[in-house]
């Protein structure tokens, strides 16, 4: 089949270079992306007098026909077709005949593909945003139910303090707050219009940028013609905030590979949600949690891929951009699939309150308490801290907890220490006074999650 470019060309390309050269095995998955925007294009060519309004009608109606056509199977793509802006184009033109040849007037495949793009993934944080609010909710939902249970909280994967499981939930509800943030920073960003740019220097003909833009959804056109055919910023900031939202999905992944295993009991995940042995019987394995943890690497390595194509490019195109579409659409595809299993895990995972409360008496958890208690009578925090320090010593000899201390050796410790002056140091007393703003009492816990919800319904 001969390309539609192909007239200065006495030979057709070779079949080894039409393999490696065409897009249309990746690209094909914008077709309504494509159509949109020739549907955009050509009505404001009708309405600039560039086509006569019969031909736009007749354009238009060709190419819903050939989206029918899609979207049913009837029309498969080869690498004859190159890429999709081809592939639809060819197809106009047989289906209507020469006034198809009309469509392509003042614009070019290196605009063409990037309205394409800017529309489809436009659609795509669309839906993402939608996906990470859903987990936001089954978020917020565990962490009022859990508000008031305690575990144990860590620092260098030791022991530090005790705190409740709502206020681990809302932790990571802030991290995934801040990809949804990203992303609607990234769309507003991106919300520009490239179509009219044509090749890289804009065109003579008196088209209407803004009239394409306002017709596709955005909000302006973009200000350079040379500019907007070069620009993959919009790609590599969603690259960018894939990975950074996949590092924390890893993050939590990695805590529900521990908190499963023998050693930890922390929670029980559903059955639906793991996998077995080929050889030993027992095991159930935390296998989703343990390939999202790996996903992020697949999900970093498109970004560094369109970063690696990027580097050293010279204004305007060029066809390293073509690469910029196998590792956005993996890093969607990945990122999506992602979100919902682990939502869908979390929602189907419960917390095993006796395996966890048996660590309480592990780690000293109440030492950072007393030292504050300390504080509040008067004792320099430094001084209380190396009190508190002395005590910890004193029971890891005696292999007690800090209740066990008899009065005689709190005071070879130091004379201001009395029993009396420890106070209430019980694990739910030490959490329940942890009221500070932004802290893991189960009142500042709730406080987090009402605002949580409220940030949640303004998104939705």
């Amino acid at each position: 089949m001969a390309s539609l470019w192909g007239g200065r060309f006495e030979k057709d390309m070779d079949d080894i270079v039409k393999q490696f050269n065409a897009s249309i095995g990746f690209d094909k998955r914008m077709y309504n992306e494509d159509i949109d925007g020739s549907i955009a294009h050509v009505t404001m060519l009708g309405e600039q007098g560039i086509v006569t309004m019969e031909e736009k009608e007749q354009i238009v109606a060709g190419l819903e026909k050939i989206r029918e056509k899609i979207a049913s199977g009837e029309i498969v793509f080869t690498v004859d077709d190159e890429d999709i802006h081809m592939g639809i184009e060819s197809r106009l033109i047989a289906e209507i005949g020469d006034v198809g040849k009309k469509l392509h007037t003042a614009r070019s495949r290196n605009d063409q593909c990037q309205v394409d793009g800017r529309m489809y993934l436009k659609k795509e944080i669309r839906e993402i945003v939608h996906r990470l609010c859903y987990l936001e909710s089954v978020i917020l939902e565990k962490a009022e139910k859990y508000a008031d249970s305690i575990t144990v909280g860590f620092t260098h994967m030791q022991h530090a303090q005790p705190i409740t499981i709502g206020f681990v939930f809302m932790a990571y509800f802030q991290m995934f707050k801040r990809d949804i943030d990203r992303l609607m920073d990234t769309y507003e960003r991106m919300n520009l219009c490239p179509l009219g740019a044509c090749a890289l220097a804009g065109t003579t003909l008196p088209t209407n940028r803004q009239r394409t833009a306002e017709l596709l959804g955005f909000d302006a056109p973009t200000e350079n013609a040379m500019d907007s055919v070069s620009d993959r910023d919009y790609s590599l900031e969603f690259l960018a905030d894939a990975s950074i939202s996949m590092m924390h999905l890893s993050r939590w992944a990695e805590e529900f590979v521990w908190w499963n295993s023998q050693e930890f009991s922390y929670i029980a995940i559903d059955d639906s949600y793991c996998t077995g042995s080929s050889i030993m019987p027992q095991k159930k394995n935390p296998d989703m949690a343990e390939l999202l943890r790996g996903k992020v690497g697949r999900v970093y390595g498109d970004l560094m891929q369109l970063l690696t194509v990027m580097k050293g490019t010279p204004l305007a195109y060029n066809k390293d951009f073509q690469e910029d579409k196998e590792s956005l659409f993996d890093a969607i595809d990945t990122w999506k699939a992602s979100i919902q299993i682990f939502a869908n895990m979390l929602d189907k995972t419960e917390f095993r309150m006796d395996q966890i409360e048996k660590q309480f008496a592990k780690g000293f958890l109440n030492a950072t308490d007393i030292a504050e208690h300390f504080a509040k009578q008067g004792i320099p925090f430094r001084e209380a801290h190396s009190i508190v320090g002395q005590m910890v010593k004193a029971c890891e000899q005696k292999d007690c907890d800090f209740g066990d201390l008899t009065e005689e050796e709190l005071q070879a410790i130091d004379s201001r220490v009395t029993k009396e002056s420890l106070g209430d140091i019980s694990i739910k007393a030490c959490v329940d006074a942890r009221v500070s703003f932004g802290g893991t009492a189960p009142s500042e816990v709730r406080r987090q999650i009402k605002v949580g919800a409220e940030w949640l319904a303004g998104i939705k």
